[in-house]
């Protein structure tokens, strides 16, 4: 198993339906070429796909190593984002619910 599909399964397993409930969602992970990656959440639950998402309503695009960095607390989401690290389309608020399953 991959690196990125060890973390993104750890993001899964501290998933919190009650911390989201109601939220119905796919974040979109553009982590470079061939490193494609999905979270879809929807009643109540999260699972973690590879590839692109049929749709997505809000995609993430940085470098894999800053993805790694991020997880593990050696990179600020904020100041990556202000640097241009981290790129956001669509939903900002989705993406900023779900900083602290990222960063956690």
């Amino acid at each position: 198993m991959s690196e990125l599909v060890e973390i993104f399964e750890k993001i899964v397993g501290r998933f919190d339906a009650s911390k989201m409930a109601g939220l119905n969602a796919t974040v979109q992970f553009d982590l470079g070429t061939g490193n494609q990656h999905h979270l879809i959440i929807a009643n109540g639950t999260m699972k973690h796909g590879q590839g692109m998402a049929e749709k997505a309503d809000a995609t993430l695009t940085m470098a894999s190593e800053d993805f790694v960095a991020l997880t593990k607390g050696q990179l600020n989401p904020m100041n990556a984002f202000m640097s241009g690290k981290i790129k956001v389309a669509g939903d900002m608020g989705l993406v900023m619910k779900l900083q602290s399953l990222l960063t956690g």
